[in-house]
């Protein structure tokens, strides 16, 4: 499936669905608005799938897609890129916070590698879809070529076809990359004009001196590049991750079939800010999990118009906490299937 005939088919979301779902949210058995969030969600994912209520968000699936990065060379990360690595074993091996997380949710975890450095060995749950062994430096030169990018996309859109056809009713973005916060930055300051500083966080836990070397790294290559905006192919290129291109093409493959994907942290985030870029109506698919605590996130969401669920400070990644919001999004749809309305319960209303 090519990108453009993606992109073509991403339509906005049903009104009259939406509609709908207002309708019935006011005839249910609770003070109008009492589910505060929530009632909206049910019309955003009532409008996704053009009916009321809209289907269960079950089963879910959670792609981790991993990749290493070219500018870790620039020291703005203390952890080897190696790890990157280590933690996609660790992630098929079932031993990591998203796996513990995804067996308390009943969701799946599929890995996908699009750029991990070191050669992997296979495992169920595992695909090798590597494009190149990490990123070039961005501070030096593009982080990919143009048709690496665009095969990084296409495979994320692949990625969120096969798992609708396999049966999955809801996705969420995982994402695995030692270095891969410095990116993600350098897309959110590129798609939405702010400045390195303000969209830069600490990802892993570094201290004032690598933060400082981090926000200039980033600042350096914006000017080097000067990434367009209006050429998302084009910013992914410059400044993005494997992963990052991927995630976008994930995104945009949900939006297609019309299936909801929650967003997990910054990577996500930034990642969207190139899927909303590249169509419009993409967002119309996105939920957003949580707040992460990378000060980007909260740019990335703002900029997008979506309204994280949960705000828990975390900042770990792999789609932990787009995990921990998948019982919320069920709840959100639960109330449309199984409240009663009034009529029917013989409830008096005010």
């Amino acid at each position: 499936m090519s990108l453009e005939t993606t992109v073509a088919a991403i339509r906005p979301a049903d009104e009259a669905a939406m509609a709908a779902a207002r309708e019935r949210q006011a005839r249910l058995t609770k003070p109008a608005g009492s589910l505060g969030a929530l009632e909206e969600l049910s019309v955003r994912l009532s409008g996704l799938a053009g009916r009321c209520p809209p289907p269960l968000p079950e089963p879910a699936t959670v792609a981790v897609f991993a990749g290493d990065h070219g500018v870790h060379a620039r020291n703005v990360s203390p952890w080897p890129q190696e790890v990157t690595a280590q933690m996609v074993a660790n992630f098929v091996a079932g031993g990591a916070v998203v796996n513990a997380f995804a067996r308390q949710n009943g969701a799946e975890v599929l890995v996908v590698d699009v750029g991990v450095a070191i050669q992997l060995h296979g495992g169920r749950n595992l695909l090798d879809a590597n494009i190149r062994r990490g990123t070039r430096d961005m501070t030096a030169e593009p982080a990919m070529t143009a048709a690496e990018t665009r095969q990084a996309v296409e495979t994320g859109i692949s990625v969120a076809h096969a798992l609708a056809d396999g049966g999955a009713r809801c996705l969420l973005t995982g994402d695995m990359g030692i270095g891969n916060t410095t990116p993600a930055a350098a897309l959110i300051a590129a798609f939405t004009g702010r400045p390195a500083d303000e969209v830069t966080g600490r990802g892993t836990g570094i201290d004032d001196e690598t933060y400082a070397r981090k926000v200039s790294v980033i600042a350096d290559a914006l000017v080097r590049h000067h990434p367009d905006p209006a050429d998302p192919l084009g910013v992914l290129a410059a400044v993005g991750g494997l992963e990052h291109a991927a995630l976008a093409g994930f995104l945009l493959g949900a939006a297609e079939r019309r299936i909801p994907v929650i967003i997990d942290g910054v990577i996500a985030a930034s990642a969207a800010l190139a899927a909303a870029a590249l169509a419009p109506d993409a967002v119309a698919a996105m939920v957003a999990g949580h707040l992460s605590a990378e000060p980007g996130a909260a740019v990335a969401l703002g900029h997008l118009g979506l309204t994280p669920l949960l705000d828990l400070g975390m900042r770990l990644g792999e789609g932990t906490g787009a995990l921990l919001a998948l019982p919320i999004v069920a709840a959100a749809v639960r109330v449309l299937h199984d409240v009663a309305t009034f009529d029917s319960a013989g409830v008096s209303e005010k």
